[in-house]
């Protein structure tokens, strides 16, 4: 009896293993069916287009141009004797760059010196001779003329001896020098480019509705992109009065640069210019934007599938992008996620 018992109690324990694997496995292959219907739609975090306040500063990108910026040529003719600054020298307005073969020059001011001394004794002998009717009235003026030849002379002499001292005429660090010692020179001779960034410009574009809001003498807070976030104070030097052809309107923001002149001509910064005052805009979140904010798009979802838009935009904050024209109040925007999108790809909402 015990046996029999024993074999039921065993078929009975069987019989139940049985039934739930049999249940484990309709659960795993229904789990299976609804994964492969998922599988094809891509899980994203969405976002809505909202309109919200929005302050009117806003920012403005461009590039720094030197304040000031020359290529010095060759106003004398003859050899390099000595080169006294090299390329990455910084140098003061007046301050000697390089010295040319003077000594013709020498001997030319000593000619013209002499010259115009003995003109000048000619003239005072002749002055003296006509106050007592000695010399006729053409005679005395002749010897005005001679005199104030000869002088003239001299100045040119005395200015082409100088011209042989090459001199900076404004101070700033050298760019590019283009001559060696021993290098004739003829006029005209390119010498040195010579750059002045202890103040630079940034010039920015702006559109018609930004530009209402700047004036001439304004304080704007400038950032360079390569500068690891530090702070520039800029003042704005100059307003275009008329737009380009795609309607932007050209600013300058003057720019102190730092004591070690890390700001260098080139380089890409951004104004931010602060207006006191609120407006309706059309927003969303920065890293809904797909691409950079000169080429922008984002992904819309529209019945579960997601269709890339190139979008316009105006402002940008620290978090928050203005939208004007792409997207419209209420539609649904992909805000993570948009790695793994392609155009018309199915998408499900976390």
């Amino acid at each position: 009896m015990k046996k029999v018992i024993y074999i039921v109690l065993v078929i009975a324990v069987l019989v139940a293993v049985g039934f739930k694997l049999t249940s484990n496995k309709e659960k795993m292959a229904a789990n299976a069916a609804v994964a492969e219907i998922k599988s094809d739609a891509i899980p994203v975090g969405v976002t809505e287009a909202k309109t919200d306040k929005l302050d009117k500063s806003f920012t403005a990108q461009g590039n720094f141009a030197p304040e000031q910026s020359l290529t010095l040529l060759s106003e004398t003719q003859g050899q390099i004797l000595k080169v006294y600054k090299r390329k990455g020298d910084k140098v003061r307005a007046g301050e000697l760059l390089a010295q040319v073969e003077s000594n013709t020059m020498s001997a030319d001011l000593a000619t013209a010196q002499t010259n115009a001394e003995k003109a000048k004794r000619d003239l005072e002998r002749f002055e003296n001779l006509a106050a007592g009717d000695a010399i006729t009235k053409r005679q005395l003026e002749d010897a005005r003329l001679a005199a104030k030849s000869t002088q003239a002379q001299l100045v040119a002499a005395r200015q082409r001896l100088t011209k042989t001292r090459i001199t900076a005429p404004i101070s700033g660090e050298i760019n590019e020098i283009y001559v060696e010692v021993g290098s004739y020179l003829n006029m005209g001779t390119k010498l040195y480019d010579i750059v002045n960034v202890d103040k630079l410009k940034l010039e920015v574009k702006v559109n018609e509705s930004e530009v209402l809001l700047i004036n001439k003498g304004q304080n704007v807070k400038v950032k360079a992109d390569a500068g690891a976030g530090q702070e520039y104070e800029g003042v704005v030097t100059a307003i275009a009065a008329q737009a380009d052809p795609t309607l932007k309107f050209d600013v300058e923001v003057e720019v102190k640069n730092a004591a070690n002149n890390n700001l260098r001509a080139g380089m890409y910064g951004t104004a931010f210019f602060e207006v006191a005052d609120q407006r309706d805009a059309l927003l969303l979140p920065r890293e809904a934007i797909v691409g950079s904010i000169q080429n922008p798009s984002v992904y819309v979802v529209n019945n579960g599938v997601a269709n890339m838009r190139k979008v316009k935009v105006g402002v940008v904050t620290q978090d928050k992008v203005e939208i004007l024209d792409g997207v419209k109040p209420g539609e649904i925007v992909v805000q993570s996620g948009q790695i793994n999108l392609r155009e018309g790809i199915k998408v499900s909402v976390l």
